[in-house]
C-alpha cells in the first residue's frame, strides 16, 4: 500500500523566526467543514503556534478561512485546535519545553492517507542578529548561483 500525502500550507516565517531543532508529527482535530477548506488551501499558519495544556497540546492561531458553500452551521476560523499526541510525546515536550525554553511552531499542514496532519517543529527563537546573518547567507548563495549560471551559458 502507497502512502499519498501531499503539502497543504507552509510556515515560512517559522524558518526565519527560529531555529528548528526537531519536527513531531501531529494529527489535528478539526470539523468537516475545516477539511473542506483546507484542501481549497485555505490556511494561513503565519503566527501560529501550539501550547500544552492540562496534558493537552493545542494549535492556536491557525486561520482556516470558512468554508464557502458552508451553512450557519460553520466553523470559526480562528479557533483552538487540538492536536492528536500520544501521552509520552506531549510529556517528553513539555520536558523539553520548560527546561531549554524552546516552543512549539506548525511548520506545515499536510494530507497524509485523507487526514490532515501538521508538522510541529521544536525551536528556539532567533536573535536580530542571527536574522540578518541568515539573509545575509542565503542572499551570497544567490549571488554564487547567478555567477556560475552565467559562467555556463
Amino acid at each position: 500500500m502507497t502512502e499519498r500525502s501531499y503539502t497543504v500550507a507552509t510556515n515560512r516565517q517559522a524558518y526565519h523566526d527560529y531555529f528548528v531543532d526537531e519536527t513531531i508529527e501531529a494529527g489535528i482535530v478539526l470539523t468537516g467543514t475545516e477539511v473542506k477548506s483546507i484542501r481549497e488551501g485555505k490556511v494561513n499558519l503565519r503566527g501560529a503556534f501550539a501550547r500544552i495544556k492540562e496534558g493537552e497540546v493545542w494549535l492556536e492561531n491557525v486561520h482556516i478561512a470558512e468554508y464557502e458553500q458552508g451553512t450557519y452551521m460553520n466553523h470559526a476560523p480562528l479557533r483552538d485546535r487540538k492536536l492528536l499526541m500520544h501521552r509520552r510525546e506531549i510529556a517528553r515536550l513539555a520536558q523539553r519545553i520548560q527546561a531549554k525554553g524552546q516552543t512549539l511552531v506548525p511548520l506545515k499542514l499536510y494530507f497524509k492517507d485523507n487526514h490532515v496532519k501538521v508538522e510541529l517543529g521544536l525551536g528556539r527563537g532567533k536573535k536580530l542578529y542571527d536574522k540578518r546573518e541568515a539573509i545575509a547567507e542565503r542572499e551570497s548563495q544567490r549571488e554564487l548561483a547567478r555567477i556560475t549560471k552565467q559562467r555556463l551559458r
